[in-house]
């Protein structure tokens, strides 16, 4: 077994090297509608065209994961961005890896708040999506490949010998 996790409080620097947070806090918006309404622009930019793909919108329903959670595998997508934003306002986790010679190193776990999305850059290995106290449901933007590509096209998954363990979350 592997050593646990700990789980960091989600922060545009520290999420840098892994992609974008997708949230209104600490952005200054720009007001529209006749200040009725405000825009919080270009939070985050979708990588999807490589190799004729394009980007699609989707909702994701997600079951919770109980404590501790078992962090035994990754996943990347080589030919696009992908990004969660929450619909159900709960906190999620959200666990990334580097880059190690093609596969993921040690995983780096967060923790998002109901109003906190990320925007996985392309080629970064992720967990799966950790919903966390409840199902939560999600906006999610990224690629579709030419009709008739297989979805593997765009998806690698690696398992670690030994799982890691996320003890704690808050």
């Amino acid at each position: 077994m592997n050593e646990g996790i700990a789980v960091l409080p989600l922060t545009r620097d520290a999420f840098r090297p892994f992609g974008e947070v997708i949230a209104a806090k600490g952005v200054d918006p720009v007001f529209i509608n006749r200040g009725k309404a405000k825009r919080f622009h270009a939070l985050a930019t979708a990588d999807t065209g490589e190799a004729g793909g394009r980007a699609i919108i989707s909702l994701f329903s997600g079951d919770p994961y109980e404590l501790p959670i078992p962090i035994s595998m990754m996943e990347r997508h080589p030919l696009a961005s992908q990004a969660f934003m929450p619909l159900s306002g709960r906190p999620w986790l959200v666990v990334v890896a580097p880059d190690e010679r093609g596969q993921p190193g040690r995983p780096v776990a967060f923790l998002a708040e109901g109003e906190e999305g990320v925007q996985f850059a392309r080629g970064v290995w992720h967990h799966p999506l950790i919903a966390l106290g409840g199902r939560a449901d999600f906006l999610v933007v990224d690629r579709a490949g030419p009709e008739g590509e297989a979805a593997e096209v765009n998806l690698e998954e690696f398992f670690y010998p030994a799982p890691f363990l996320v003890h704690a979350v808050g």
